[in-house]
Parts: C-alpha cells; sequence; structure tokens
C-alpha cells in the first residue's frame, strides 16, 4: 500500500475487480458477488461525491454485463476493462474524469498490479481489498463538507459524460450545438446551504475569476448578511442534467455605484457562453436600481478571458487609468446611457424571485 502522502480527498476511488471488487473470477465461471461491506463502502462514499471508475483484466463486454446484473453499473462513472496496463487505464480515467491524478485512488488484490500503478503515478494512493471495510473511516475518503450537490455528483458526471458524447458526433455547427443544449442558468441569492460550494469555487477556480479572491464560509456568511452586498450563485443545467452550482457573484453598493467584487465560473462551462449572461444580470441589475455598474479585475496569470468577458458585455476602464500590472486592481465601469447587454440566445436566464431575465 502507499500512504496518503499529501492529504487531499480522494475524488475517485478505482477499483479492480475479481477478487477486488467481489469473490472470485468471473472467466472462469463463477458467480462472483461483492461482500456486504464492500457494498457497504461503496454506497457511502457515493453519498459522499466520491466517484467510483474501474480499471481490470477481463473481457470488457461480460464484466459490465455482470455488474449490470448485481445492479452496480450505475454506480461507475469510467469503465476501463482489458488486457492493457492498470496504470494507462487510471490515466485514462483522470482525463475523461477532468480530475487531476493526484485525487485518484486505486484498490487491487494483486501486489504487482498496485506496484505497476504506483510506479507510473506515485501520487495515486494504493490499497489492498482488505482495507475495503475501513475507507469510510479512513480521512482521505471523508470530504470536508458534505452538500447536496456532492451526493449528486456521479449524476452530474454521467451528465457530462453524455453532454461529451453528444458534442463529439454533433455535425453541425458549433453555435448550433449550443442552442441544442437548451441551456438554463439560474441566478439566485446564496442561502447557506450554497456556502460550502461557493467556498470551493473560489479556492479551486483561477482561470475563469475576475479578482482571485477567496472567501471561507464564515466571510461569505457575513457578506450574505451585509446590507450592502449581496452574494449571489448560479446554477446551470441543459436537456442531459444539472451542471450544479458553476458560478458566483458577490457585489457591493457603494455611494451611487453597484460594484463587482467577485465574479468566477467553474472552467466546466467556459465554452457555454455563460460569462455574459451573468454579467448582464449584474448590470440589468444595477441600472434598475438607478446605481452606475462598476467591475473590478486583478489580473494574474491566468485570468484573462474573464477581462475579455467584461469587455465583451460593455465594461471599460476608467478614464485616465492604463493598463493594470499583474496583481494590481483595475475599475472598470460601464458606460453611462449604453444599453445593458442581452441574455445570449442560446442561454435562458431565470431569476427565481422575478422568473426569466430574458
Amino acid at each position: 500500500m502507499t500512504a496518503d502522502t499529501h492529504g487531499a480527498t480522494v475524488k475517485c476511488l478505482v477499483w479492480d475487480l475479481d477478487d477486488t471488487l467481489w469473490t472470485g473470477t468471473l472467466l472462469e465461471g463463477d458467480d462472483p458477488r461483492p461482500a456486504e461491506a464492500t457494498l457497504s463502502t461503496l454506497r457511502t462514499l457515493d453519498e459522499r461525491g466520491v466517484l467510483h471508475a474501474v480499471a481490470s483484466r477481463g473481457d470488457h463486454a461480460t464484466a459490465t454485463a455482470h455488474l449490470a446484473r448485481l445492479g452496480l453499473a450505475e454506480l461507475f462513472t469510467a469503465v476501463e476493462i482489458g488486457w492493457g496496463a492498470k496504470s494507462a487505464s487510471v490515466h485514462r480515467i483522470s482525463e475523461v474524469l477532468g480530475i487531476g491524478i493526484d485525487s485518484l485512488a486505486f484498490v487491487d488484490n494483486d501486489p504487482v498490479e498496485r506496484a505497476e500503478v504506483a510506479s507510473a503515478h506515485p501520487r495515486v494512493r494504493c490499497y489492498e481489498p482488505e482495507r475495503i471495510p475501513a475507507f469510510p473511516e479512513l480521512p482521505e475518503f471523508r470530504p470536508g463538507h458534505l452538500t447536496e450537490e456532492s451526493r449528486r455528483r456521479r449524476e452530474m458526471y454521467r451528465a457530462e459524460s453524455s453532454r461529451r458524447r453528444a458534442q463529439e458526433t454533433y455535425e453541425g455547427a458549433p453555435g448550433d450545438f449550443l442552442a441544442s443544449l437548451a441551456l438554463e442558468l439560474t441566478v439566485r441569492e446564496a442561502t447557506e446551504g450554497d456556502f460550502a460550494r461557493a467556498h470551493e469555487l473560489t479556492v479551486r477556480t483561477h482561470q475563469l475569476n475576475t479578482t482571485g479572491r477567496t472567501y471561507d464560509l464564515a466571510e461569505l456568511r457575513q457578506l450574505s448578511r451585509s446590507p450592502d452586498h449581496r452574494v449571489m450563485v448560479a446554477q446551470l443545467q441543459d436537456v442531459y442534467g444539472s451542471y450544479g452550482t458553476v458560478g458566483l457573484v458577490v457585489t457591493e453598493q457603494v455611494g451611487d455605484r453597484t460594484v463587482l467584487r467577485l465574479l468566477l465560473l467553474s472552467c466546466r462551462v467556459m465554452s457555454r457562453g455563460i460569462g455574459p449572461a451573468l454579467i448582464g444580470h449584474v448590470v440589468r441589475g444595477a441600472l434598475a436600481e438607478g446605481r452606475r455598474p462598476e467591475a473590478e479585475f486583478v489580473p494574474t496569470a491566468v485570468n484573462r478571458a474573464m477581462l475579455v468577458n467584461l469587455r465583451f458585455a460593455g465594461f471599460r476602464p476608467q478614464a485616465g487609468s492604463g493598463p493594470a500590472a499583474e496583481g494590481e486592481p483595475l475599475v472598470l465601469e460601464f458606460p453611462p446611457g449604453a444599453a445593458p447587454p442581452a441574455v445570449p440566445d442560446h442561454v435562458r436566464l431565470v431569476i427565481p424571485s422575478g422568473g426569466s431575465d430574458e
């Protein structure tokens, strides 16, 4: 077994099948079944938002059919079954799920297979199957905050897999594919149940973050109660299912201005055109209250895309201000009298308190 050397939470547990997930060897004519403790571990980790995947030797069709007969197929978001190196299977699972290799764990009864994976991927934690019943008690399998979204993580990853397959086989123009998704963006005030996910977004999102600020749960709670601030979350869904909470907005009322202090988006929705829709909602809200929209932008090495989004929505640097150096704030203003940006045609914007904002 390799030790948990970095303390990060496991996001996906990769399983061998024969004599690991179940007892027995499928291709030898057995009818192998998992132990009750294994089933309990599978379900407990799934409820915590830990994904399950398979990297195993054998015949793909035979193994997947057996998983289906056992009623377990839906629990696995990626399945790699064949005769190649398991380290290659683990690498493909990381790529397919978009999860860093250091967030994966691997369980296999064969010490040679564990050693092969550990040699190729030293940051993948490897375990013997004897430890399976204890997995729910290990710190690396216990996420810091259990939310409704984490309980639905498997469902969201399966929806993302369906989207990806649909996009790969779509023969029309990219804009037509976006329209076919029937994207619905819901923007609402953050509540207590949103703060854990909002904090996670501020810590993990760098490319699509206007200022790079991070907020802990206490800070988000305090801002949401402040009469001068608004904390809003954005949730996205389409014909394939929910993307979950993909955006966070923090604004502050300063005199006759509404200042956008933070806007960030999950990188998973970079290609969906959600940035203009969310920025436009902030602008229209400020103008409806008779306030002048402003936005802070703090350039980093990776977040230029957010400046492009702000400029595309109509924001411009204040008169007399030059280019901001990395880490130095740049104040952008929305031109007086300019029309607020429209919601992109392929997005339906929903504001729960007031219906659609289209």
